[in-house]
């Protein structure tokens, strides 16, 4: 579902495609602006309590609608991706939390988005009952080697790089 821009954001002309830089990029006929198509950011979160259970969501919307995943979502144009991180996570599963460290950028391919960048975040829940808000059905505690696999591949890898980070921290203990 990609939508391509038909017309320049800057002056209303139409917009066609070009060679540029070795790729093919939508150019204005008129002002010459190159118009660039970026992924979208979007933020997610390995959040662990207080037992060093990780937190699940079971999706209520598509893509991977009823499947398990992190909790997080895409960053609005006002804010940073740790404040879209905690906002998601309130919004999601109504947890508050401390952002203890970013996890790493992943790539993820999209046939309703195209592509997506998103930045994984290792967070300590505040509070320890979830309750599942928007676009989730159901939130649950588990111990980090019960917790069902995520759905998306950059959860995954966010999932096992947090997962590694916990294990080493609850060994230190």
């Amino acid at each position: 579902m990609t939508q391509t821009k038909k017309y320049c954001p800057f002056c209303g002309a139409r917009i066609k495609k070009r060679n540029i830089e070795g790729r093919n990029r939508s150019v204005c006929e008129s002002c010459g602006r190159t118009l660039y198509e970026n992924p979208l950011p979007a933020t997610c979160a390995v959040v662990f309590n207080e037992l060093g259970q990780v937190l699940m969501t079971k999706r209520a919307v598509e893509p991977a609608y009823g499947e398990w995943a992190l909790a997080g979502g895409f960053v609005e144009i006002d804010e940073t991706p740790q404040e879209c991180v905690l906002r998601e996570l309130y919004e999601e599963t109504g947890l508050r939390g401390e952002i203890i460290r970013q996890l790493g950028v992943e790539g993820e391919k999209s046939e309703m988005y195209v592509n997506l960048m998103i930045a994984g975040f290792l967070i300590k829940a505040d509070s320890e009952e979830p309750r599942p808000g928007d676009d989730v059905s159901y939130a649950e505690w588990f111990d980090p080697d019960k917790a069902p696999e995520p759905v998306f591949e950059s959860h995954k890898k966010l999932f096992k790089i947090g997962i590694e980070i916990l294990t080493v921290e609850l060994m230190r203990r």
